[in-house]
């Protein structure tokens, strides 16, 4: 039982810490480069890696990797499932190999023969020199899903701050030196790829001390045929959400020189509670969805559905209307610093404020996508997915016409709405006791809360305006702070005023203490996320 605790406590301390040094790092980023063309190129530059990221590394290959492994390592021993890991990363390795050689080459020649012209040229150069981050990142994540199947979780968890903090050390010495906004690019790209190296290593380094050791491994094995038949669904649901997004960057580059850094600020803000708090919904509900849905008590599916869709309302409607009210002032402190303007705030406001709204969407979605999966239905959600895509390329190319960058977050938000109503649909129709089972009322009373934290939030604002301050970011962290603790106040004590039947469960699931009571035993409960 301690070792649970301490795994929790490792994952949960160093999943925070990353989140806050990736803030740190997109605020040093910004007040480098501001919303120049250099960090534009940059973003586009440094998605096509993160792409593969999410693609292989932490999307459909570790789905497909972490049963098969934890299988053969409980049922033939850590010797054979070595051998069996060695055969994964070695075609992983080939598979990266290829991809990141041809990528260079095919950029390479676009920019040779003049395929390319304008701000794209720079997109492609510092494509080249960041796609070799492909390889290290994708194979990290695969060593990482090996570690936490063996019960280690430190290493794994250290990786994306690893990363962070090589990006914020070039960025210091960046700026203690008096480089200019070329030279911290291409030193940025550096500290991606020395990052990429530590996030390989550390992890490769821990499952050795487990007695891994790295081989050629031509073999091929039932094993490795299970993860290919897992692998392929799972990658193509997968593609088509990162294309979704590398499509909205293509489309934001083709506008002007900033349009694609305004939108990834606001986009990564929107991340951060949803990244937080909706995804701990998400993984507490996981296991309990899958097990009723194995053993087909459709009651229990229902029930843990509706609780778990409850919990996603009560964390995601506040927190985007908090960021939609006090997005100015949360860029205002945070970002306006060194090269990123008052300007530069004010055309990323309308943005951040759009992903706010579409919050409560993204997190149904997530959690509707999760709950397919529970039911081994990999089918709806890429047709969910692909549909999306679609309307999200259209929507976002018509409307960026009229609005610019505004168009494109409008166009991804309308494409969220969409893909939640079309999920949950999906899920009602085989489960259709979900649709009727308490969600009426306590939405009702969700909605009641938010509403006197709206209010509440307006009261401080309108409050310390009545004050003269003579720093704009004195008045906008008192903003900040006040509006934060007392909406926050106000929205819980609104909830507990109606009798929400879930507020202790919301408090344990933000507070990461334990899960939902209805999840099993005591001790079950004890163990929390």
């Amino acid at each position: 039982m301690f070792a649970k605790y301490r795994n929790i406590a490792v994952v949960s301390i160093s999943t925070v810490g990353s989140r806050i040094l990736g803030l740190i790092r997109d605020v040093m980023i910004f007040a480098a480069l501001g919303t120049s063309v250099w960090n534009s190129a940059f973003i586009l530059a440094f998605t096509l890696p993160n792409l593969f990221r999410r693609l292989l590394g932490e999307g459909a290959l570790t789905s497909a990797v972490v049963p098969v492994f934890s299988d053969v390592l409980q049922k033939q021993g850590r010797e054979l499932a070595f051998d069996f890991f060695n055969q994964v990363l070695l075609r992983v390795s080939v598979i990266l190999l290829a991809t990141v050689s041809g990528g260079i080459v095919a950029l390479a020649c676009l920019n040779s023969f003049g395929f390319v012209g304008g701000r794209w040229v720079l997109g492609a150069d510092l494509s080249v020199f960041l796609l070799p981050y492909m390889f290290f990142i994708c194979l990290a994540a695969v060593v990482s899903a090996g570690l936490n199947v063996m019960g280690r979780f430190a290493a794994a968890a250290l990786t994306p701050i690893l990363l962070n903090s090589a990006m914020i050390a070039v960025l210091a010495a960046g700026w203690l030196l008096q480089k200019d906004q070329k030279e911290i690019v291409y030193l940025l790209c550096g500290g991606v790829l020395f990052g990429g190296v530590l996030q390989l290593a550390v992890p490769a380094l821990d499952l050795m001390r487990q007695g891994w050791r790295p081989k050629f491994s031509t073999e091929s094995s039932d094993a490795m045929e299970q993860v290919w038949a897992l692998f392929i669904p799972g990658l193509l649901g997968a593609a088509i959400l990162q294309i979704n997004i590398l499509v909205s960057r293509l489309l934001a580059f083709t506008l002007d020189e900033s349009s694609v850094s305004v939108l990834y600020l606001a986009s990564r803000l929107m991340e951060l509670p949803l990244g937080v708090f909706s995804i701990a919904v998400v993984t507490v509900f996981f296991p309990l969805l899958a097990t009723a849905a194995s053993g087909k008590d459709r009651a229990a599916f229902a029930e843990a559905f509706s609780q778990g869709l409850r919990l996603i309302f009560a964390i995601s409607v506040p927190a985007g209307i908090g960021l939609f009210l006090l997005a100015e002032p949360i860029l205002e402190v945070l970002f306006n610093w060194g090269n990123f303007s008052a300007t530069d705030v004010s055309a990323t406001v309308p943005l951040l404020a759009i992903y706010a709204i579409g919050l409560p969407f993204y997190s149904i979605a997530t959690f509707a996508t999760r709950a397919l999966h529970a039911r081994k239905d990999m089918i709806s959600p890429v047709r969910a997915a692909f549909l999306c895509l679609v309307v999200n390329a259209v929507l976002g190319y018509f409307l960026m016409q009229f609005y610019g960058a505004a168009g494109l977050a409008l166009g991804n938000v309308l494409a969220a709405v969409l893909q939640s109503i079309i999920l949950l649909h999906s899920i009602c129709r085989a489960r259709e006791v979900i649709i009727l089972q308490k969600l009426g009322i306590p939405i009702l009373k969700i909605l009641a809360a938010a509403l006197c934290m709206t209010a509440a939030v307006i009261g401080v604002q309108f409050g310390l305006s009545l004050f003269n301050f003579e720093m704009e970011k004195m008045f906008g962290a008192l903003l900040l702070a006040c509006g934060i603790v007392f909406g926050a106040l106000v929205y819980f004590g609104a909830l507990a005023a109606t009798k929400f039947d879930d507020l202790q469960e919301l408090k344990e699931i933000i507070l990461r203490r334990r899960t939902p009571k209805h999840m099993g035993s005591s001790d079950s409960r004890s163990g929390g996320n």
